[in-house]
């Protein structure tokens, strides 16, 4: 069976490549045909109108897509997370300066961070400058979410106080480097590509914002799915056994190399590598060393959590994407389909959440959860500011933030 597969060349297309250059698509008798693209808008339009089958996807996407935020109508689900971690906020080196200035160091303290941004866009005001623009790569992506909870945690309006520009990701580190933006917030390995050209500084990342909060996944049309139930249950095992093999640390070398390729990344080996390592984030206080930036398979990081799609829906309300509407709540938990990743995988002995979604942001530790086989365990998943996101008060959630758009 051919299928073909669209992905953006970022770090986190990794578990999409492996699946077709290291065998484990064939494995599955799947002829996987990579299909390289350069903006996501091209990647959610290809899938609706069919031109690819499946693609690497902004989390948020499929969601926006199923609540008519897409100019193509199409249904869409996501039955597998391609990994967690992988973003970073990146800012230039002036604006690192000038956030220095007001005691941020170089740990990752999103609270610091975002209080810093204020001072310094209060002080900018009071000289008649200009916004700070910070670049994010769509309007529905967990880059513009993440980025819109730092800054509103201190107060900060996004579109309002800053300005937010859409920029394709590969181009990220040329504006920053033009001083057309101050920052932006997008998928390695761009943040460490600006910071090892000298004109940007990693400020901070998405594991210091959400712990183990989804960045990508596999998005596709409903209807090709029902189609193709068995191919699609052929894929995920692939997709998963490649999740694995990208987890592997004895494997860091080919995957460098296959994420430097010309016709993927094509990108300097050594930026891969150092993005994989962490080796531009800021060092965690308590460890002095750099934060893990991913995570493929462990800890159940290839599972479509409907928690996670209600906390995006969450945000959508937020910053006034959609208006809340009680009948949305089961189309977005129908888009994140674990149970099409459940029936995948049950011919592996892979170890899979018994629940489809949790509360997020209560675990501050490593902690068992129920599987479907053997033991499971999830890392910590707390928001840096503390709070706690129930999907079941998913209203009281959104109505307790004092920053957010205000009402049509």
């Amino acid at each position: 069976m051919t299928i073909t597969a669209g992905f953006i060349p970022l770090i986190d297309s990794a578990v999409v490549l492996a699946a077709a250059t290291q065998g484990f698509a064939a494995e599955e008798s799947i002829d996987l045909q990579l299909v390289r693209e350069t903006s996501w808008a091209n990647i959610r339009d290809k899938i609706a109108v069919g031109h690819m089958d499946v693609a690497q996807m902004l989390a948020p996407m499929p969601i926006a897509s199923n609540l008519g935020l897409a100019p193509l109508p199409a249904r869409l689900v996501a039955p597998m997370a391609l990994g967690t971690g992988g973003n970073t906020i990146a800012i230039s080196r002036e604006l690192n300066a000038a956030v220095s200035q007001h005691g941020v160091v170089r740990d990752g303290d999103a609270a610091r961070l975002a209080e810093a941004f204020k001072k310094v866009i209060n002080e900018r005001a009071e000289r008649g400058e200009r916004r700070l623009v910070f670049g994010i790569v769509h309007p529905h992506s967990s880059h513009h979410y993440e980025l819109a909870y730092l800054l509103g945690h201190a107060g900060i309006r996004p579109d309002v106080d800053v300005q937010l520009v859409v920029v394709p990701p590969a181009l990220m580190p040329d504006a920053l480097r033009a001083g057309q933006i101050d920052g932006f917030s997008a998928g390695e390995p761009w943040g460490t590509a600006a910071a090892m050209q000298g004109t940007g500084v990693i400020a901070t990342t998405k594991s210091a914002i959400w712990r183990s909060s989804p960045e990508k996944v596999l998005g596709l049309r409903a209807d090709w799915a029902e189609a193709n139930a068995e191919g699609l249950g052929k894929l995920l095992r692939a997709l998963y056994r490649a999740a694995l093999w990208c987890d592997e640390v004895d494997n860091r070398d080919a995957l460098v190399s296959m994420l430097a390729a010309p016709q993927h990344l094509n990108i300097d080996a050594q930026v891969i590598k150092a993005a994989l390592d962490g080796e531009h984030a800021p060092a965690v206080a308590a460890h002095s060393r750099p934060q893990r930036i991913f995570r493929f398979a462990a800890s159940a990081s290839s599972f479509p959590w409907q928690s996670h799609a209600l906390w995006f829906y969450s945000q959508m309300i937020r910053w006034q994407q959609v208006q809340f509407r009680e009948e949305d709540i089961e189309i977005v938990r129908r888009t994140y389909r674990p149970d099409i990743y459940r029936a995948a995988l049950a011919q592996l002995d892979a170890t899979i959440p018994s629940a489809n979604a949790k509360i997020e942001g209560a675990l501050s530790v490593p902690t068992p959860v129920g599987a479907t086989r053997g033991q499971l365990v999830l890392g910590p998943d707390g928001f840096f500011d503390g709070r706690i996101f129930d999907p079941d008060k998913l209203v009281e959630y959104c109505d307790s933030f004092a920053v957010r758009a205000p009402k049509a």
